[in-house]
């Protein structure tokens, strides 16, 4: 038996909500339960019920689509986020809010298909119904305290790249491109080969979204590349300094409790 996803509908234009409607209408494993004319009207609803997905446009009067998405973040069984609107140029912002997907009106099937399929695909590989895998906190909202549904969130994400801003602006940063992360004055930032970029992630989140084949947790406050690694100096009672290859030829730390992995992984 097909598995139907609990959908609500978000756009300020009925002309709009109906062409969404019925392109919806197709899909067998849509079951669209609500629509709603603005966000805020929307965010009464995500409360009182527990929707899979919301298809959500970004130009409304009054609270945008890309403030209800950072409005849910935090919620309990949050919904996942397909974008559906005229513009092209919030796409970057669209990951800040953990969007699954970002599509551009007039729709075309083929593209819904694929947006569709890839909160089906994150279900499944969830390993529970769409009705229970709504994005806890955690976590792709990874949001905060690093808790356990924090971490069930990030599991949604499994994309190589980070949001993070530079002079203004949010840029993607790969995770090939990331030295190191570390935590300053309650700030997470990205250390790249030249610049030092700041992200609203946690320490928690970064390793939960990046690579841990690559990524290794050294410290409380520092998360590093480990490809990115080019010399290991003992430092005192059991511990070591990484020197990395960054302009700056940083130092990155190893707590003693983590380096007894560290020798494990790296076989020294």
């Amino acid at each position: 038996m097909s598995v139907k996803l609990k959908a609500l509908i978000i756009d300020d234009e009925y002309p709009a909500r109906q062409e969404m409607r019925y392109a919806l209408s197709e899909f067998d494993n849509i079951e669209i339960v609500g629509e709603a004319t603005n966000a805020q009207e929307a965010l009464t609803l995500i409360k009182a019920l527990d929707y899979q997905v919301l298809f959500l446009d970004i130009s409304m009067p009054g609270m945008s689509g890309l403030e209800l998405g950072a409005a849910i973040q935090d919620m309990p069984n949050r919904p996942y986020i397909i974008f559906v609107t005229a513009f092209d140029e919030f796409a970057v912002s669209a990951f800040d809010v953990n969007a699954v997907d970002y599509i551009l009106k007039p729709i075309e099937p083929k593209r819904l298909k694929k947006a569709i399929d890839k909160v089906l695909k994150i279900t499944r590989e969830m390993n529970v119904s769409p009705v229970l895998a709504g994005p806890a906190v955690e976590d792709h909202g990874l949001r905060d305290n690093e808790t356990k549904a924090g971490q069930a969130d990030h599991v949604q994400f499994k994309i190589d790249r980070v949001p993070a801003e530079k002079q203004g602006k949010t840029i993607l940063v790969s995770g090939s491109d990331i030295f190191y992360a570390f935590t300053e004055q309650d700030n997470v930032y990205i250390k790249t080969a030249a610049d030092k970029l700041y992200t609203r992630f946690t320490l928690k989140e970064l390793e939960a979204r990046l690579n841990p084949q690559i990524f290794f947790r050294t410290h409380r406050c520092y998360l590093v590349n480990l490809h990115k690694v080019k010399e290991i100096v003992p430092f005192f009672n059991g511990t070591y300094n990484l020197i990395v290859e960054d302009k700056e030829r940083s130092e990155v730390p190893v707590s003693r409790a983590q380096a007894k992995k560290l020798r494990k992984i790296l076989g020294f």
